[in-house]
């Protein structure tokens, strides 16, 4: 998902906050409020990307940790 052209969810979350405000704030011509949309609807696409990313992987480590240890490692 990381890679030098992807921002992270952090910096995507924080773009996606300042297009809206700037869509809210108004004064944008027709063509300035479509190219924001349009850049809003991607970045909340990968917003969503990396939230989805991180419930896999959580969902992974609390399966994973209801599961009993069958190796003979688990100290009761």
């Amino acid at each position: 998902m990381a890679d030098e052209k992807t921002p992270s969810y952090e910096q995507a979350r924080e773009e996606l906050t300042e297009v809206v405000r700037r869509l809210e704030a108004g004064g944008l011509t027709l063509e300035q409020s479509i190219e924001l949309w349009e850049r809003g609807e991607k970045l909340a696409s990968l917003c969503e990307e990396w939230l989805q990313g991180a419930r896999v992987k959580l969902a992974a480590a609390m399966a994973q940790r209801r599961q009993p240890d069958l190796s003979g490692d688990a100290p009761f």
